[in-house]
Order: C-alpha cells, then sequence, then structure tokens
C-alpha cells in the first residue's frame, strides 16, 4: 500500500472483530471466541482476499493482563510477523472497547498515561508498523459504558461518559505522541461510528446535541471543541475546562478519518411511546422518548453511507476511508451491503472526496453483538469466513471480496434486486416523515436487464412454498413452478423450463414426501425421488446452473444413539429413505458440485400438517393427541433450513449438509414441547410405542442429526418459541395455485 499522502485507487481493507470488553468482572474477548487465537493460518486466507491492509488487534488486555513488566508478546509476534511476510499491512489496534487490563479503567485519571507506555512499547517492539488505532470508536465506548451502563464500570451519567470520552481522547493524543517518537512516518486512523439522529418536532433539540455529539471524537482530536464549539458547555460541566483547553491546543487530528457505519446508526426519536409497542422507552430530564433504528420508521428514508462520508469529507477535509462494512444478515443482503459501499467509494472518489479504503470488516464474523455482548448466548454473525466448521470456510463474500480488490468490479444475480433498507417492508412500525417536503433518500436504480431468478420447483408442495416466502423475504426473485409447468423426470421438460426462465439456480423441492404411502406406492416415489433427481440433475449440469436439492433423516437406520453426521453411511430402512440415498448418489455421483441438504421431519409456521401443528390443533380441541415415545429425531424448523440452506448455495457449497435445529427428542417430547409452548396442558399428549401408531413403512429408532461441517441452526426450543410467535399471523405472501413469479 502506498503512502496515505498519496492518492491511487481505492483500495479493499479487511478488519477482525476483536473486542475485549469488560462487564462486571469477566472479559469478553472475540478473538479467542472466534477461534482466531489458535489459528495463525488464518492469515494466509485473509492474504488471499487481495485486501492491502487490516485492521488487527494489538489489544493492551491480550498482551499485558498482568502489567508491562509481564507482557506476553509471543503471540502478536507471530502474526505482526506473517502480515509482514504476505505483504498486508497491519492497522494496529491497541484498544478496542475495552477498559485495558485489571488495575485501570477508562475513569481512572492515570489512565492516558498507562496507555501511552503501553503504546511505546508497542512502537519499540514493531518499528516497522506505521498505522494504529489506538482507541477504536471512542465516542461510542463512552456512551456503552459511560451513558447506557452497558459495559464496565456500567454507569449511566453524563460526567462519566465525560470523563470516559476525554480519557481515550487524551490517551489517544499521548499514545501517537509516544509511537511517533519510535516511528515519525506512524499515522493515525481514527475510527468511530457515524450515524445521524432523527426526531420528531419535541425532540429536536435532543436530535441537534446528539448530532453535534456524533462528531465529538474527531472534533477533540483536530482540536475542535474550543469555547465556540456547540458543546463546549455541555463538555466542560463538572471541571473539564482545563483537560479541554489542552487538547485544543495541542491537537493531534487523524491522518485517515475511519467511519464505521451500519444500518442501524441512524436513530430516530419519538416521544409518541405508544406507537412502539414493546420498545422500553428512555429519556432525558425533559421528555420521555423512545430510541428506534432510523431506518425502520422514518419514511423518507436514512441519509445513508454515502451522504455521511461525504459530511465527514466536508467537515474535516481528511482522508477517509469506510472502515467496518458489514451487515448481520442473510448472504445476500451482506453481499448488497458491502457492494454499496464500494460503489459509493467510487462515486465519492468521482466527486472528489478522498476516500482511501473500503473495509470488509468481521472477516471471522461476531459473537453476540445482537445483545451488545451483554449476553452470553453464542449467537454467531458470520463474515467473510464462517468460523463454526473444523476449518475456517470462505461465504460468498470472501468471493465477492476477492473480485473487488483485485478488479475493482463484481456481479452477482442477488444485485439485481434492492436491500431490504430500500424496500418497502423495511418498516417495523407505522412509518413517519421527518420533512414533508424531503424526497425519498437512497433510492435504488435497478439493472436495465431483467432480475435473475431462482427455478423452485414443486410448487404444490409445502417445501416449494416455504422457500419461495422466504425468497420474498429476502428480496430474492424466484420463479416457483408446479409439476403441470415442469415435471422433473422429464428431460424435455426440466430442459424447457431452464431454456424459458435462465435462472441463476434451481433449488429443487419436488418429490414425493408421503413416507408410508412409499411402500405402497415404490414405482411412483422412486420417479419422482430418483429418476426426477437424476434428470433435474443432469439438466442443470448441461446448462452450467448450480441445484440446490433436499433429503431426509430417513436414509439412516437407527444404529446407534448420537446424532448422524455428513460423514455417516447411509442405510435406509423403508422405500422412502432408500430412494432419497439412491438420489443423493446418483447425484453427487454425477456432479459433485451440487448442494444436497439433509434434515430432520419439518415444521413450519404456514403448514398445519405437521406433528406440531397437528398436536396443537387436538388438543386445542379437547382431544389426546398420541406420538411415539420410542422413535428419537432431530425437528427442524423449515424457515432455518431453507434460509441456512439458501446462504450455502450462495455461497458455493457442495455436497452433503446437515440442517438440524440442535436438540434430539422423542416425537412424543416434541409434541409436548409444542402443546407446552403454546399454552395448553402437555399432559395431553400420550407417549406411546412406534408399533401401536399403524405405521406402514418401518422408521428408525434414532435419526437426530448434527453437522461437522459448520452449519448452525438454533436450538429447538429457540425454533419452537419462533413457531409459535411466527404462527399466528402469516405476513408473507399467499401464493396462487399456479406457476409464480416473485420478486
Amino acid at each position: 500500500m502506498a503512502q496515505l499522502t498519496e492518492i491511487r485507487a481505492i483500495e479493499m481493507w479487511g478488519g477482525v472483530e476483536c473486542t475485549v470488553a469488560r462487564l462486571r468482572d469477566r472479559f469478553v474477548d472475540q478473538t479467542r471466541l472466534s477461534g482466531h487465537h489458535e489459528r495463525v493460518e488464518d492469515l494466509d486466507a485473509f492474504a488471499a482476499l487481495g485486501i492491502t491492509a487490516i485492521r488487527y488487534p494489538v489489544l493492551w488486555e491480550r498482551v499485558a493482563p498482568e502489567g508491562l513488566e509481564k507482557a506476553d508478546w509471543r503471540w502478536t509476534d507471530e502474526r505482526l510477523g506473517r502480515l509482514r511476510e504476505l505483504g498486508v499491512r497491519p492497522i494496529a489496534a491497541l484498544l478496542h472497547h475495552g477498559n485495558g487490563p485489571r488495575g485501570t479503567d477508562l475513569t481512572q485519571p492515570d489512565f492516558p498515561q498507562k496507555f501511552a507506555a503501553y503504546a511505546a512499547r508497542v512502537a519499540e517492539r514493531y518499528p516497522w508498523v506505521d498505522l494504529y488505532t489506538p482507541v477504536n470508536e471512542p465516542l461510542t465506548t463512552a456512551r456503552f459504558c459511560g451513558l447506557y451502563g452497558l459495559w464496565y464500570p456500567h454507569a449511566r451519567d453524563h460526567a462519566t461518559f465525560r470523563r470516559i470520552l476525554i480519557n481515550q481522547i487524551k490517551g489517544t493524543v499521548l499514545a501517537m505522541r509516544a509511537i511517533r517518537a519510535v516511528n515519525p512516518a506512524a499515522r493515525l486512523v481514527q475510527t468511530e461510528d457515524l450515524g445521524k439522529c432523527h426526531s420528531t418536532p419535541r425532540l429536536a433539540y435532543e436530535a441537534e446535541h446528539e448530532n453535534y455529539r456524533r462528531w465529538l471524537t474527531f472534533d477533540l482530536l483536530a482540536g475542535r471543541v474550543t469555547r465556540e464549539h456547540p458543546l463546549w458547555s455541555y463538555m466542560a460541566e463538572g471541571g473539564f475546562e482545563d483537560e479541554l483547553d489542552e487538547l485544543a491546543a495541542d491537537p493531534c487530528p487523524p491522518d485517515v478519518l475511519g467511519i464505521d457505519h451500519y444500518l442501524t446508526s441512524e436513530r430516530f426519536l419519538d416521544d409518541r411511546v405508544k406507537r412502539y409497542p414493546g420498545v422500553r422507552a428512555g429519556g432525558n430530564d425533559r421528555d420521555r422518548y423512545v430510541d428506534v433504528e432510523a431506518i425502520r420508521v422514518v419514511a423518507e428514508g436514512t441519509v445513508g453511507l454515502e451522504a455521511l462520508l461525504e459530511e465527514a469529507w466536508e467537515r474535516y477535509r481528511l482522508p477517509i476511508a469506510a472502515t467496518e462494512v458489514h451487515n448481520g444478515s442473510s448472504r445476500e443482503e451482506q453481499l448488497r451491503w458491502l457492494k454499496e459501499a464500494w460503489d459509493a467509494a467510487h462515486r465519492l472518489r468521482g466527486r472528489g472526496v478522498d476516500i482511501r479504503a473500503v473495509t470488509a470488516w468481521a472477516l471471522l464474523g461476531s459473537y453476540d453483538w445482537n445483545s451488545l455482548l451483554t449476553r452470553r448466548a453464542g449467537f454467531y454473525e458470520s463474515g467473510v469466513f464462517d468460523v463454526r466448521g473444523p476449518a475456517l470456510r470462505p461465504t460468498a463474500l470472501a468471493r465477492l471480496v476477492r473480485e473487488l480488490a483485485t478488479t475493482g468490479t463484481a456481479d452477482h444475480p442477488v444485485f439485481d434486486a434492492p436491500g431490504w433498507w430500500h424496500r418497502e417492508d423495511r418498516f417495523h412500525w407505522t412509518p413517519v416523515r421527518c420533512d414533508p417536503f424531503a424526497p425519498a433518500r437512497g433510492r435504488w436504480t435497478p439493472p436495465a436487464h431483467a432480475p435473475r431468478p431462482l427455478l423452485i420447483t414443486g410448487g404444490d408442495g409445502a417445501l416449494a412454498r416455504a422457500v419461495a416466502r422466504l425468497c420474498v423475504v429476502r428480496g430474492l426473485p424466484y420463479v416457483l413452478l408446479p409439476r403441470g409447468a415442469m415435471d422433473i423426470a422429464d428431460p424435455a421438460s426440466a430442459a424447457a423450463a431452464l431454456a424459458r426462465h435462465r435462472p441463476w439456480a434451481v433449488i429443487n423441492a419436488a418429490g414425493f414426501a408421503r413416507v408410508d404411502a412409499a411402500e405402497r406406492e415404490p414405482g411412483r416415489c422412486r420417479r419422482e425421488n430418483v429418476v426426477g433427481v437424476d434428470v433435474l440433475g443432469a439438466t442443470c449440469r448441461a446448462a452450467g446452473v448450480p441445484l440446490l436439492a433436499f433429503s431426509s433423516h430417513l436414509v439412516f437406520g437407527g444404529d446407534r444413539t448420537v446424532p448422524y453426521t455428513e460423514d455417516d453411511s447411509p442405510a435406509p430402512l423403508g422405500a422412502y429413505g432408500a430412494a432419497k440415498a439412491e438420489a443423493e448418489r446418483l447425484l453427487l455421483d454425477a456432479d459433485p458440485d451440487a448442494l444436497v441438504v439433509r434434515s430432520g421431519p419439518a415444521f413450519g409456521p404456514w403448514d398445519d400438517r405437521n406433528l406440531a401443528a397437528r398436536a396443537i390443533r387436538a388438543v386445542a380441541g379437547g382431544r389426546f393427541f398420541s406420538a411415539a415415545c420410542d422413535v428419537v429425531v432431530s425437528p427442524s424448523y423449515l424457515p432455518d433450513v431453507v434460509n441456512v440452506a439458501l446462504d450455502l448455495l450462495m455461497d458455493g457449497e457442495r455436497g452433503v449438509w446437515h440442517l438440524a435445529n440442535t436438540g434430539a427428542v422423542t416425537w412424543a417430547e416434541f409434541a409436548r414441547g409444542a402443546v407446552r409452548d403454546a399454552g395448553l396442558d402437555p399432559q395431553r399428549v400420550l407417549g406411546v410405542p412406534a408399533a401401536d401408531l399403524n405405521w406402514t413403512a418401518p422408521r428408525p429408532a434414532y435419526s437426530a442429526l448434527r453437522s461437522v461441517r459448520g452449519a448452525g441452526l438454533p436450538s429447538l426450543e429457540d425454533a419452537l418459541r419462533r413457531f409459535h410467535a411466527e404462527r399466528p399471523e402469516d405476513l408473507l405472501l399467499r401464493l396462487p395455485d399456479a406457476e409464480a413469479v416473485g420478486v
């Protein structure tokens, strides 16, 4: 990478989510949660993306948890040395939402000096490192630690907020001074979350305060918080005048403004709290109000990343970079968000903005940020890589990052439709127009060509309709074909459908799904489940179109008492399982790149025939319900299965994957759980031996599934809760029986 004083092509940077946050007496270390602490080989995978620089942890708490005299540099030596060999320039992060080691914290008067002493040691040990982010997002950290009580010291007052913010800024100034004493060429890449606050007219004064406050990190470093600053009185209150004067007299302006921006960064304040049921109200000493995501309620839309980057440029006229570009959503939305940021950066460059880079953030994903780290639930958002398998697994984002980094451009069929933040279904509450004269912001421009669709077979069935519904939710154009429009077992029919609709991928949701009837109609079962898959696979292979097919837990014979994995060999007992196993073999033998998803017995909010729905209906009607007490399965929530399968399809995954909600239960236990969560009496579910249920087809006594490839679905308990929450009101499209096309 060239010196930052030069103007050259916009670069692709990367970043590792490396927060070490203190919550009471425990520390949350994202580098350990992601497993990166143990995997130096991750760095080779990062370099292969074509990134030129990486935001990387050289964190105080990790290197010197017991003080500088006991600092352990071995991990950092190895990692920074390897990055240097790979030609990837580290942007050294010294504190990332942290308080420092035990014995100090962000409120202590000697925090800046202690922090600067650590920074000096880093610079002395790595004199070749010339890019630094001493403190990540000082303002955000001060808010979460000092105003909102989320992180240590869990304060909720303005005085603590001011102390924490000023300490971090002073620490940054002293740290850069110490670093530049060793390396005068060292550059400050200062990051901060940048959004904008919108409000009702009554709360305009609070929105104005927060919109001035959002600049404080950069204003303080640039020496702008003088007595003329709009927030001087607020920041000086409590005896901070002298420290503010010192910062103004000896500024340390960033060499690069690092703008972190998320879809939730822009906020809307509304004093009409009853409009937001379930949202906890807060307030100030004047008004009570809710603080919600602006994108979910502001009718004209938010300002957006591009405009905020330009606003930062106009305010400071310093080089800028988008230093965190991440969307914790489904895969196509992640792809759209990164591509949108990249395109915005190039438009800004065309308008004369000195923008240096776009950063693919959270290369390894992140844990528990849905609760701002306050709950240890293991909630994982994948990033450019997924860390849940035996090895680092690149997602579709990896391919996009590589293409953008190496060629400057990229294409994918998901770009043919807008991200959810551009769609009408983005609203969670009744839309509010902040400016009655403002045009809609952030309009999405559709491509000149027709959207490239997914093709979904089996449009008459529950699985196909579930796939179509979730394509609607995810903004994925699709074509849903019932059997009358496409017979997958007929080569001519299959070829004609692909030629007509020209899909970018095919999802086979067709097939014979009645397990007991398969024993009576084995020929029909085999035609639909074996011949159809074989024909469709050959057709897709000839057309160069990826294929996703679904299989079943019934390919296994029940000869064990621990969950089956993808490595276990099928041994079906009945005609249905045998057909599914043969279809898997034929498809993957002919096309190893095909994707096959095995799941347990499915249940979902749109199907009244699954066991959970039937049990609830029976008990709610005053009847008893019988279910097998000696057959163990992994019930699979259909929205979870389909959502992960779609992600895997976009990731270019191949072979067999097991997708089932974690938890092995008997049919009776599953039915009781569903009935209990519906508020009914689970004792009305009777556990009976399978032999007494008059099943025609043999079933394995045990067919629970788990994945060793890294696919993670939520727990069965969580799935059942969502099943009940989503079942009462079907908010998605009701699809017609005939051929359907959705965008």
